[in-house]
């Protein structure tokens, strides 16, 4: 996995909708695979609690005949959290300040999205 990549995505994705906060990938058990959060944020809780909430959210959609699950938002009172699936092996979490605009964000996630996806899925040349 190109880890450099992964990190750019994440770093291009804050640059390109203001009040993202933190960002982290996780695999679809809540397994930390790369994370951009300041040092208040725990990155391997946040990825063990965005795998559970997404995996409930899943089984919700699936259970309701609504179809595969894209994204799941928890908002407060200081800003939200949205949790995206990643294919389906992977998720995406992204924290935002109360200014974030969140519409913004669904469709800036859309395209890193998919290229998160080809990065975490690329099959390696080593030992070819």
């Amino acid at each position: 996995m190109d880890h450099k990549a992964l990190a750019q995505e994440m770093r291009g994705l804050r640059e390109q909708v203001t009040g993202i906060t933190d960002t982290a990938v996780a695999a679809a058990d809540g397994l930390l695979i790369a994370a951009d959060t300041a040092d208040t944020i725990d990155p391997e809780g946040l990825a063990a609690l965005a795998a559970a909430g997404l995996g409930l959210a899943r089984r919700t959609s699936e259970a309701t005949a609504r179809g595969a699950l894209h994204r799941t938002v928890t908002y407060g009172s200081h800003g939200c959290a949205a949790f995206y699936a990643v294919g389906d092996t992977a998720l995406m979490v992204v924290l935002g300040d109360e200014g974030m605009d969140v519409e913004r964000l669904h469709r800036a996630t859309q395209p890193a999205l998919r290229r998160i996806d080809l990065i975490l899925t690329e099959k390696t040349t080593e030992g070819v």
